[in-house]
């Protein structure tokens, strides 16, 4: 089901982790809800400001396949209100324009954001991925915190 011109619910859903052991990733209405809140108002502007294919590598997980894969116990990605993304060349300085690209358009309003993080990589050259989440009724509010994981 398309939610926007590039990106699907599908694509929100996919879990290698839940495709290998079985486990239906299905997110509910309140997960789905917030799914479609991150893609129009967060993923979309990003992908449209950025001009290139944004992969997500994750986004909504259920409990079952957020403890297998050794996710935070509240996960923002448990709420479908999380994605971790990355460029189409997965390359550190590609990844390092779009988490540049990003801080800009939260600097300029174009985007709100609960959380933006940093995930892994070299700040000199760019990270593994990008997390990006919303507020909403699971966690406590959060407006635009960054966060460097090293």
């Amino acid at each position: 089901m398309q939610i926007s011109e590039n990106f699907t619910l599908e694509e929100m859903c996919k879990s290698a982790y839940a495709k290998h052991c079985g486990i239906d990733n299905t997110p509910g209405p309140i997960e789905k809800a917030n799914i479609y809140r991150l893609v129009l108002e967060v993923l979309q502007p990003i992908r449209d400001e950025f001009g290139e294919p944004i992969i997500v590598n994750s986004c909504f997980r259920n409990k079952q396949v957020n403890d297998g894969i050794g996710g935070a116990k509240n996960s923002d990605h448990l709420y479908g209100a999380a994605a971790d993304i990355r460029t189409q060349s997965n390359k550190l300085p590609d990844n390092m324009r779009l988490w540049k690209c990003i801080i800009r358009m939260m600097e300029e309003g174009k985007i709100d954001c609960r959380q933006i993080i940093f995930e892994y990589g070299r700040r000199s050259i760019g990270p593994q991925w990008i997390h990006v989440s919303i507020n909403h009724s699971g966690n406590i509010s959060k407006n635009n915190q960054i966060v460097y994981i090293k």
